[in-house]
């Protein structure tokens, strides 16, 4: 593999029905020879981070903290009880991975503790799950047009109400993605 797409979002196709990809973006937090694996962002569920304190049995000083009410994403179909959080900077967390330059994605209990007390990270997003693919799997979909990649942007994980993330990535490149068809062969 000579290239990696960790920090870039791919951004479902409108032709991919598979229903828990249906007009996804997901950010991808690593790739490489044995794989990648990535969070979906713009998929929201009903439960709150209400739901995820209370599983931890940690109580709030604060239960007019906004970040209570905060939904809690649905990252992909792989490990669905499985809790990450996606945030901007990189932080002093155990568990960590970096993505790129100035975001991670934490999965350890430490930063729930820090967000709930208003230490943790200032934009955050939580996930439960997440998508991965096996070695040439992820390049396989992208030379099947599965998939259209750009560069991450921290805009559009944190500031975009999810259900433009979809419209907003593809834009990013310049493209209309209600416009795309499947391509045609010759």
């Amino acid at each position: 593999m000579s290239y990696s797409l960790s920090n870039h979002f791919l951004i479902a196709m409108p032709t991919l029905m598979e229903p828990q990809f249906y007009h996804s973006v997901i950010l991808v937090v690593e790739h490489n020879s044995n794989g990648a694996m990535g969070v979906i962002i713009n998929q929201p569920t009903d439960l709150t981070f209400t739901k995820i304190i209370d599983h931890f049995n940690i109580k709030p000083e604060d239960e007019t903290n906004p970040l209570l009410q905060q939904k809690i994403l649905r990252g992909g179909p792989l490990k669905k009880e499985h809790g990450f959080i996606l945030h901007q900077g990189r932080g002093d967390w155990r568990a960590t991975v970096p993505i790129g330059e100035n975001l991670g994605l934490t999965a350890s209990r430490d930063i729930i503790n820090a967000m709930v007390d208003a230490k943790g990270p200032e934009q955050a997003l939580i996930i439960l799950g997440c998508s991965g693919w096996v070695s040439g799997q992820l390049e396989e979909e992208m030379r099947d047009n599965i998939w259209l990649t750009v560069p991450a942007d921290p805009q559009i994980i944190f500031d975009c109400p999810f259900h433009e993330r979809w419209h907003k990535a593809a834009s990013l490149i310049g493209v209309d993605v209600e416009r795309l068809c499947e391509a045609g062969h010759a």
